[in-house]
């Protein structure tokens, strides 16, 4: 029997298999690709945490090496995960923050000294800042500012380490924003600022 190829039966039947046949090959492709995926993402994470301690510049497995022999544990405090490292004999906490930019999301890291008191070292992203301003806190310049900066002053039970718009910062706990990232600098203020403050509880200890 001679299959009619201009009847519309057949068109149907044609392009609902090729439909068929290209979906199962993007499930197949998306399923054999998952494991890799998924590596490289908790590969990205354990790179942020490891900037975050200021151990940068490093790639593929090295990622992988440094940052089992830094990272020795993970807690769990205030419904949060806090991680904990050694570097140079000290040990760091590891605090994940978030908060909400001019475009989307922001995310970061900060890591404490053992004293609960300082800033020993930052990592900032974000989902969809404006490039050369708001995306610039993903640059180490910004970042690090914080090293070192105290995260509290008179009172222990609130957090004062924030940032502030550009050439006002006057206190210690201040740090400057952005250039031309009002709300972006805002956004980072508020996750530096509450993010800590949810883990207030563990910084008493």
């Amino acid at each position: 029997m001679k299959i009619n190829t201009n009847s519309n039966v057949y068109t149907f039947v044609y392009a609902a298999v090729m439909v068929v046949i290209v979906a199962f090959l993007l499930a197949f492709v998306a399923s054999a690709l998952k494991p890799i995926q998924d590596a490289n993402v908790e590969r990205d994470t354990k790179n942020q945490i490891l900037t975050s301690l200021n151990i940068t510049g490093l790639s593929g497995a090295d990622i992988d090496q440094k940052y089992k022999e830094v990272v020795t544990g993970e807690l769990q405090e205030q419904g949060g995960k806090v991680f904990v490292a050694t570097v140079d004999g000290a040990t760091k906490y590891v605090i994940p923050v978030k908060g909400r930019g001019l475009w989307g999301g922001l995310w970061g890291y900060i890591s404490i000294d053992e004293d609960k008191q300082h800033v020993f070292g930052t990592y900032f992203d974000h989902e969809s800042e404006t490039a050369g301003l708001g995306a610039r806190i993903k640059e180490r310049w910004f970042q690090e500012k914080f090293n070192g900066k105290p995260i509290f002053t008179d009172d222990p039970n609130q957090v004062a380490l924030t940032v502030v718009k550009v050439g006002q910062s006057k206190k210690e706990t201040e740090i400057d924003g952005v250039t031309g990232a009002t709300l972006t600098s805002v956004g980072v203020a508020g996750m530096v600022t509450d993010g800590l403050q949810q883990y207030i509880e563990f910084l008493n200890k």
